[in-house]
């Protein structure tokens, strides 16, 4: 029974994915299918879907996106970006460079990779563009540095990554082969991000300066000016104390994810209407607006996607599938590659956090029989599906840059192919070296 749920689920799925029904639709009906074909009673299928939004840690998911809305309606972001330029100088590469760290920036509020493209792109890609950069790789390297917004931590798919793993805990056999393994916990996944999200930036840097150099793309001819940097930084001190208020305050245990998303907002309405005062009524009434419709979107596919997870879980799939890719291999660095490999693949055509809420039940059991710390799955499935919004024919970070560079899509993929290519390679560093994302959580005590 089994082998027909798969082609059931997966084949009326992916059928309805084909002929162009929304994901949600596609999740929903292919879900309603199935519990009508094993004979059970649809008003569980409703049950499960109210019980997957109604968990406490996802009130931070509509938080941090007002937060990063706000943090745009009140001119932060452009300060973020404007300190990052200042430090841009006569390096080579300097103002491509100063776009990846403004998305790191920009990302620490936002926790959303097309917000982090479309916030930045706004005004690095014409500022570059105006510097002589092409249209191309100023679009390709904003695009590839808005991944980092899911990366840096308040990541809103490691929040999604963390509320599907909870319903998950390793199975015995798998305790008694490899231990104890950690408790999954938000916090403990912020953490985990920290260390790969910069190693991500940093890739993306050394392939920024070595395109930048064959380019020819040169950065300012007066060299660093101490007193445009001190000014910048005089003038964005606000802006660059919100991700340290945040996240120092979620590491030190002051306060949880969902408290820190509620500090979020007030500092940002604080700053953006009594200090810079450029926080309006008429942009509080368009972040409000842009925040009720992406959580909304964000719910409906939780919503449909969670049942979804809840029903492979139920009819023993996630263990066909684990027992299958184990017969194939007992190496770790094979599963890793595998797995990694497949992320990749899935994440150019499917949304992101559908494809965790999905794929969580499926591969986390695989993780566990090898022995594979469940924080550190994590990070690198994010990670790995971050690649996705760079890479077409999904790639919503292409989208966003293209809307704001006014070239196609194809342009923009090809530009983009060594920034995917460098990013892949940090990512299986991140999978090799446990280390990497599990050091800061253990030297925080978590």
């Amino acid at each position: 029974m089994g082998t027909e749920i798969i082609y059931i689920l997966f084949g009326g799925f992916l059928l309805l994915l084909f002929i162009g029904a929304p994901i949600t639709v596609a999740l929903g009906v292919s879900t309603l299918v199935t519990f009508l074909v094993l004979d059970e009673n649809p008003i569980k299928f409703v049950q499960i879907a109210f019980t997957s939004v109604g968990s406490f840690p996802l009130m931070a998911l509509p938080a941090f996106i007002l937060a990063g809305a706000l943090m745009e309606a009140s001119g932060l972001s452009r300060r973020l970006i404007n300190v990052a330029e200042s430090f841009a100088g006569p390096f080579t590469g300097g103002m491509s460079a100063a776009a990846v760290f403004a998305c790191l920036f920009f990302g620490a509020i936002s926790g959303s990779g097309p917000a982090t493209t479309a916030a930045v792109g706004m005004l690095m890609i014409p500022a570059m563009i105006q510097r002589n950069y092409s249209r191309d790789y100023a679009s390709a390297i904003t695009a590839s540095s808005g991944g980092l917004g899911i990366v840096i931590p308040p990541s809103i798919p490691l929040i999604i990554f963390g509320i599907a793993a909870l319903g998950m805990p390793p199975p015995p056999e798998a305790v008694a082969e490899h231990g104890t393994f950690q408790t999954v916990s938000i916090p403990k996944l912020f953490i985990a991000g920290f260390l790969p999200a910069f190693l991500i930036a940093g890739s993306l840097l050394i392939m920024n300066y070595i395109l930048a150099r064959k380019h020819g793309y040169k950065g300012t001819t007066e060299g660093w000016s101490a007193r445009h940097i001190w000014c910048e930084l005089y003038r964005g001190f606000w802006a660059l104390m919100a991700p340290l208020v945040i996240l120092g305050g979620i590491y030190s245990g002051f306060f949880t994810p969902t408290e820190a998303a509620i500090v979020a907002i007030f500092y940002t309405l604080i700053v953006g209407a009594f200090i810079y005062r450029e926080l309006t009524w008429e942009k509080l009434f368009t972040s409000l607006e842009t925040t009720t419709w992406l959580t909304g979107r964000v719910l409906l596919i939780m919503f449909t996607a969670t049942v979804f997870g809840r029903l492979l879980v139920e009819n023993q799939i996630p263990a066909i599938i684990a027992d299958g890719m184990l017969s194939i291999t007992d190496n770790i660095y094979i599963i890793w590659t595998l797995v990694i490999l497949f992320l990749l693949f899935v994440g150019m055509f499917m949304e992101t956090l559908a494809t965790i809420l999905i794929l969580v039940p499926v591969m986390l059991p695989v993780a566990y029989s090898m022995g594979i710390d469940p924080i550190h799955f994590g990070v690198v499935m994010v990670c790995t599906l971050g690649i996705g919004f760079q890479t077409p024919p999904l790639g919503e970070n292409l989208f966003i840059a293209s809307g704001i560079s006014n070239i196609s899509i194809e342009r923009i993929s090809v530009a983009a192919l060594p920034f995917a290519f460098i990013n892949t390679v940090a990512i299986f560093i991140i999978a090799f070296v446990p280390e990497i994302a599990l050091w800061l959580p253990r030297f925080f005590g978590y």
